[in-house]
Order: structure tokens, then C-alpha cells, then sequence
């Protein structure tokens, strides 16, 4: 008698786990960043802080970033020249104003990605990342867990799979 019911339990099954997981797709919606996958870039920049969706920034802004290394936003972030243009190709091939990422447009409304000079070098500075945290308050980018308001981990338990949504 169970043996008719079998099939109706791995269909359920099949369907809970389908709407689990397109769920999960959905959930980070308009705010998934697809995370590096170079293990390069992993590496060298994942040492120092989370390797950062190079989706998040144009390209014009992983150039200027890449090519004055020695002074990365107060350290020395300098490496060897084969691995700074492995870097800068990933960084600007997958960049926000190249890669064609649907929330990269979102992200970078009100930047000006032609204008080298005034692109800006970092994520926490662009239009709809201040609109998307205006609501958290000073004391807790401060707080001894989160420290940064470049420690997205801290709050966005997901975004080393590039999801941003918490």
C-alpha cells in the first residue's frame, strides 16, 4: 500500500526542494552581485577584505584602483606585474558598466563611468549604496563586529556567494 504513495512523496519532496532553492535565487534578486571566481583575484584580494563583485564598480574605477596599488586606501597593496594585470583584466572584463548585471545599472544610476577622474574608487561612496544604508546609524558601523562599512559580511551573511538581500 505505501508503494503508490511513493511517488507522490518524491514528487513533494522534488517540489519543496525546487521552491527552496528558486527561492534562494529569487531572494537575492535584484541585489546579487556574482561573486570572483579568479582564484587570482580570490587570493590577492581576499587576503586583505572580502574579494568584491567586480560588478560593483565600473570599469573605469577597477583601472584607477589597479594602477596606484601603493596607495590602497592607506596601505601598500602593491604585488607583482604579472598578477596586477590578471587582476585588472578580471576586475574590468566583469566590471559593473561591462558585465551586464541587471542591479550593476541600479548601483551605478547617477555615476559617470566615461569620466575617469571622477569615478569613484569606492562602493560605499556610490548613490544607492548611502540610499541602501541611510537607515543604519553611525554607532553601528562602529560596533567591534562590524568595524567598516566595507565588512558587508558583517551584516550580509552571504555576500562571499554574492548575495546582498539580509
Amino acid at each position: 500500500m505505501t508503494i503508490p504513495y511513493r511517488p507522490l512523496a518524491l514528487g513533494l519532496l522534488t517540489l519543496s526542494f525546487s521552491v527552496l532553492i528558486l527561492g534562494r535565487a529569487q531572494a537575492g534578486g535584484s541585489h546579487y552581485y556574482p561573486p570572483v571566481t579568479d582564484p587570482v583575484v580570490k587570493e590577492e584580494c581576499g587576503s586583505c577584505h572580502l574579494a568584491f563583485a567586480p560588478s560593483m564598480l565600473p570599469a573605469s574605477s577597477w583601472k584607477r584602483m589597479m594602477a596606484d596599488l601603493k596607495n590602497h586606501f592607506g596601505d601598500d597593496a602593491t604585488i607583482d606585474a604579472a598578477s596586477a594585470a590578471r587582476i585588472t583584466e578580471y576586475l574590468v572584463a566583469n566590471a559593473a558598466d561591462k558585465a551586464g548585471q541587471p542591479f550593476s545599472s541600479k548601483l551605478l544610476r547617477g555615476v559617470s563611468a566615461a569620466n575617469t577622474g571622477s569615478t569613484p574608487l569606492r562602493i560605499t561612496e556610490l548613490p544607492r549604496w548611502v540610499k541602501e544604508h541611510r537607515k543604519v546609524p553611525d554607532w553601528e558601523w562602529k560596533h567591534k563586529d562590524v568595524r567598516s562599512k566595507t565588512n558587508c559580511v558583517a551584516c550580509h551573511a552571504d555576500a562571499e556567494l554574492g548575495y546582498y538581500n539580509d
